[in-house]
């Protein structure tokens, strides 16, 4: 996911320093904090901003790291959506010579990477490395950033769209105009729809004050909308699900973060499962194994479909009983 700046925030960074020791493998899991000790790595993890997406996905960094059972003291900053805090945390790791540094979005990867070639970078929740700049070819990086791309399985995600609104003719989309990776997705998105009669309704955000209008003037329009992973969109779902909701319109996200926020269904990445890799691929740069300039970014390979079952019964939707039969019901 990409920057965009969602609120005005102060220079008031979320930081905590602890040392894993035997955190399990669960979702809800948290790092155990403990003392510091002396022969522990020193890593750095920076998270662009708290929504459900980047959480899951520092989760996932911390459990992998855990279940490896490398000794690390990890100092977690949140840039709080803010472009400055990302520049002094970047300067923080510097200074405290961290050997590792996750970094959760893009933006939080672009400002690490300019802030230094030598400290190796693992980035998640990034949708393309090499068109961010931070790679100089996704399968042979030859930087000091590698990681985990969160690129969706947009195909599927039109034909999900399709399956449970097979009548409609016409789909919308909301995303943040200053997002690289969005418009990736959403040209993708374009192209898919080349294999159905369906129209484009496009609509672009610059904040999450607008999110309230734009989907407003889609209403009447359009018969689904599809989100993909999104900054703005992930902090403002409730905001849009509340007037596509009385519309009866279906939301189809691009993982399943937003679903929490009213979203109906999704068949997109798992940003705790995208976030275990990066842990991995970290740790290996830890123990000597790799180098960030010869990892090829990895992807997660296998999607499933979820359906919030508390949003179809809202929305009065029928769904196919075979697509019911095969998805992963959620209630959020």
């Amino acid at each position: 996911m990409h920057f965009s700046r969602l609120v005005a925030s102060s220079l008031s960074l979320v930081a905590c320093t602890c040392m894993l020791a035997g955190c399990g493998d669960d979702k809800a899991s948290a790092p155990t904090a403990s003392a510091p000790s002396s022969n522990a790595h020193k890593v750095g993890i920076v998270q662009l901003v708290e929504h459900p997406a980047l959480d899951a996905a520092n989760r996932g960094i911390v459990d992998a790291l855990a279940k490896r059972g490398v000794a690390v003291t990890i100092d977690q900053q949140n840039a709080q959506a803010d472009q400055s805090n990302l520049a002094n945390i970047a300067a923080r790791f510097i200074n405290h010579k961290t050997e590792v540094i996750f970094a959760i979005a893009t933006p939080a990867a672009q400002v690490m990477a300019n802030a230094t070639d030598q400290t190796p970078i693992v980035a998640t929740a990034v949708t393309d490395f090499e068109i961010a700049k931070l790679v100089k070819r996704n399968d042979h990086p030859g930087t000091n950033v590698t990681g985990a791309s969160d690129m969706n399985p947009v195909a599927a995600q039109l034909d999900l769209i399709m399956k449970i609104v097979p009548s409609a003719k016409t789909i919308g989309t909301i995303y943040n105009s200053s997002e690289i990776n969005s418009h990736r997705q959403i040209e993708l998105f374009k192209e898919e729809l080349a294999r159905y009669p369906v129209k484009l309704v496009e609509r672009t955000v610059s904040s999450v004050n607008d999110v309230q209008q734009t989907a407003q003037s889609m209403i009447g329009e359009v018969d689904a909308i599809y989100v993909p992973t999104d900054n703005i969109i992930a902090s403002a779902m409730p905001v849009l699900t509340k007037i596509t909701h009385r519309a009866r319109i279906p939301v189809i996200t691009g993982e399943e973060g937003p679903l929490q926020g009213g979203g109906l269904a999704t068949v997109g990445v798992d940003y705790y499962a995208l976030g275990k890799i990066a842990g991995e691929m970290g740790a290996d740069i830890l123990e000597g194994k790799s180098k960030p300039a010869d990892m090829p970014i990895r992807h997660q390979t296998n999607f499933k479909v979820k359906i919030n079952e508390k949003v179809m019964e809202a929305l009065g939707i029928r769904i196919d009983p075979e697509l019911l039969k095969t998805a992963e019901h959620v209630r959020y």
